[in-house]
């Protein structure tokens, strides 16, 4: 039986990655060592490190006055050093998610926080809209796709106040203006590569502007000075990152990415909104996620919950569309890598489903 990979992170990744990461893996650049085992001072992991970045300055179209940095720690460490970093007296969060809740309860540690909106009363179940920045705050905050609730922010706002964003789901699967931003992070184990590395963007001149003395490897400028190299880095995640961003460029860059995400929301929630068994969860269309797709059963059909993913996991392959613990019913996950394919597939064994019932 094939199976298709709906996983939400640790997530899909391109085949040709997978394979070629791992014959680096065995035998790195005919060296005769393992990338897992070689020094990453040796001279052939500089130039990975170097065309990692130059590809994601090309592929995102990075201007000058931007770093990008790889570190350890995954987002969640990003919760605590960004406002460690620039968190001076007042920072702005939307609050659209656990994730963003978690980067919250952190930065509250620093200085003063507003919550400009949120839609927890809700179950976060759409984007809020109509909120104001405060002009005086040193960032305002966002999460850009939310994994749990299936929704997403997909345009670059317009903030008074440098923008940050946790782009951890999201990040390579449309064009963005990084000039509308401050900083731009996020774990890679969803779009980008294996788990292990923290992709970090961020605007040179916000830094060094905190009155607080910052520990050395909690500061960004450490990191940047020393080209992501002040520790050791994940060396075989950053490998895998770097095959993945050469894989998106043969592909078409993210503007084939973005095509390619829409056709597959359209194909999924084109499926779940016209079967009589399920429904969508976010309330406003505009807000649905092109990368987490989260639907339930429709009420008078409840109670086939358990036999749907049974089904749907045991006998058509459909690998991880078990929603979250925190909200129950499906998810299917579909990151760059997740084909038309895999797609028309789930659509197939819900309709399958439905043709049972």
């Amino acid at each position: 039986m094939k199976k298709y990979n709906f996983n939400a992170g640790p997530s899909k990744l391109p085949r040709e990655v997978i394979e070629a990461t791992a014959a680096q893996c065995l035998d790195f650049n005919g060296s005769g060592l393992s990338l897992m085992e070689i020094s990453h001072r040796a001279k052939d992991f500089q130039p990975v490190m170097d065309e990692t970045v130059a590809l994601f300055k090309e592929l995102l179209n990075i201007p000058e006055g931007y770093s990008v940095i790889f570190l350890g720690g995954g987002a969640s460490l990003e919760f605590c050093m960004i406002p460690y970093n620039f968190l001076e007296k007042k920072a702005a969060y939307l609050n659209t998610g656990v994730w963003a809740k978690k980067a919250m309860k952190e930065a509250k540690l620093f200085g003063e926080v507003v919550e400009v909106a949120s839609s927890a009363e809700a179950t976060y179940t759409y984007i809020p809209k109509d909120y104001v920045i405060p002009t005086d705050a040193d960032y305002f905050h966002i999460t850009t796709n939310n994994t749990i609730y299936g929704t997403e922010i997909r345009k670059d706002l317009d903030s008074p106040v440098p923008l940050f964003a946790d782009m951890s789901s999201d990040i390579f699967s449309r064009p963005i203006d990084v000039s509308k931003y401050g900083m731009i992070y996020g774990g890679a184990q969803k779009n980008l590569a294996m788990a292990g590395v923290t992709f970090i963007i961020v605007k040179d001149e916000l830094l060094g502007k905190v009155s607080r003395q910052i520990p050395t490897m909690l500061d960004y400028r450490t990191h940047i000075e020393k080209g992501s190299m002040f520790n050791t880095p994940p060396v075989v995640p950053i490998y895998s990152a770097l095959e993945t961003l050469r894989w998106i460029k043969r592909n078409g860059g993210v503007q084939a990415m973005d095509k390619l995400a829409q056709q597959r929301a359209e194909i999924v929630y084109g499926e779940i909104d016209r079967n009589k068994l399920f429904k969508g969860t976010v309330t406003n269309a505009e807000d649905r996620s092109l990368m987490n797709i989260c639907f339930v059963m429709n009420e008078e059909y409840k109670e086939l919950e358990k036999e749907f993913l049974d089904f749907a996991i045991n006998e058509r392959g459909m690998v991880g569309i078990k929603g979250h613990r925190s909200v129950g019913g499906f998810r299917a996950s579909c990151y760059n890598a997740m084909t038309i394919d895999g797609c028309e597939a789930l659509v197939a064994c819900m309709k399958e489903f439905e043709a049972k019932h």
